[in-house]
């Protein structure tokens, strides 16, 4: 069964547990969404400090909400659409916390999650392309890749994992014009 998809939703105490669900599962399954565990146990308190900044960016129009739900009406992805504040670069938007819970890989969600924000972003007036980064050495560029986003640049062990284990920032572009 196929995610619904909403841009925009209204933030409530549903919302926001679903996603602090979904981005804790997501962590804790290996995922490069901004935090590593289990290297580091990452708390549902250290998620939620990240997630109010996303709210307040959301909240000031500079960051827009994709979810998606399962069948069951559950978080199951997000992404945040988030504009540039350089005025020389307000024509592309970045992609961040792109996720999709663990219990639904597999099932092409996730190209699912990456049409809906390509849709949402061809809403937005001047719009002309998406970028966004993802971690080295998990296979993530080539997911992109197959999604139409170009490799555009790469900064060799810019993350962090741990002492020792650094990663490449990737850097990825979808041209939407």
């Amino acid at each position: 069964m196929p995610l619904t998809f909403t841009l925009d939703p209204s933030v409530n105490r549903e919302l926001r547990d679903g996603i602090l669900d979904l981005w804790t599962d997501v962590t804790d399954a290996g995922g490069a969404v901004g935090f590593v565990a289990p290297v580091t146990p990452v708390t549902r308190e250290e998620i939620r400090a990240e997630l109010v900044r996303h709210f307040v960016a959301m909240a000031e129009g500079r960051a827009r909400l994709l979810v998606g739900h399962d069948e069951d009406g559950r978080v199951a992805a997000t992404a945040f659409l988030t504009h540039n504040t350089h005025r020389l670069m307000t024509h592309w938007l970045w992609l961040y916390t792109v996720m999709v819970h663990p219990r639904h890989q597999g099932r092409g969600y996730g190209r699912d999650l990456l049409a809906a924000a390509e849709d949402a972003a061809r809403g937005i007036d001047g719009i002309e392309a998406i970028r966004l980064t993802c971690r080295g050495g998990l296979g993530l560029e080539r997911f992109y890749a197959s999604c139409g986003y170009k490799e555009v640049g790469r900064v060799p062990g810019a993350i962090r994992v741990a002492w020792g284990d650094e990663r490449d920032d990737v850097i990825m572009l979808l041209p939407l014009t």
